[in-house]
């Protein structure tokens, strides 16, 4: 009898991306989904760039049914302070077991790098599950599983506001510009997930108000986030 040593993973949560990554994994024998992680910024209580409400993120992990580590990240938050924030936040999580990090990353070299060289340090090993895999395949295979996903928020320099608030669907990818990833990788737009596979029951939510926002660093308007409100 061969006894199977799953490796304790942890799952970097965010969009839609991400939550395909947690579905390959859970179907893996060689990882143990043990946790997901997710950056909230403080203050605004929201899901870092994606801008989901914190409570929409706990149903989320309710529902898959696996506990879920919060990590406070203050507004505006430098590049040095988040350095920080993570590096403890991987130092507790090393010290619980958990050897690897999954992220739902598939095509940026430098965020890959920036990912590798942030772990490297505490022998964790960050894992890729899209990693190369071609970003319109991604996003049919999402849906053909039975995913639904909402765009919270738009890149306008990419985007136009009409599709922040738009529920990802076939008609949806035909509908975007030839320039912008299906799978918006670049920040053309980013998701929240509110059904699927591996969700015991979908999200209750309603679509809320839109809300345009600046640039940090040229203080123009750039971004069009969509509110979803918990029900």
């Amino acid at each position: 009898m061969i006894i199977i040593i799953k490796r304790k993973v942890a799952v970097s949560f965010s969009g839609k991306d991400s939550t395909l990554a947690l579905h390959d994994l859970l179907h893996t024998d060689e990882f143990e989904v043990v946790l997901l992680i997710a950056t909230v910024t403080e203050g605004l209580n929201r899901t870092s760039i994606h801008g989901v409400r914190v409570e929409l993120l706990e149903a989320q992990a309710k529902s898959i049914g696996l506990p879920l580590r919060k990590i406070w990240i203050p507004e505006s938050c430098s590049n040095q302070k988040y350095q920080e924030i993570m590096t403890e936040v991987n130092i507790e999580l090393k010290e619980q077991g958990i050897e690897d990090i999954a992220f739902g990353d598939l095509f940026l070299e430098d965020v890959r790098k920036y990912r590798e060289e942030m772990l490297k340090p505490l022998n964790i090993n960050p894992i890729f599950p899209l990693w190369g895999e071609n970003t319109t395949d991604v996003l049919k295979r999402f849906l053909s599983l039975g995913y639904k996903t909402i765009i919270t928020c738009v890149d306008l320099t990419r985007l136009t506001e009409e599709f922040s608030g738009k529920e990802i669907n076939d008609q949806f990818i035909d509908e975007l510009p030839y320039e912008v990833d299906p799978c918006g990788e670049n920040g053309e737009y980013h998701s929240f997930v509110f059904d699927g596979p591996i969700f015991k029951k979908p999200i209750q939510f309603h679509v809320g108000e839109k809300k345009l926002t600046a640039d940090v660093y040229s203080g123009e308007t750039r971004f069009c986030f969509t509110d979803l409100v918990q029900l």
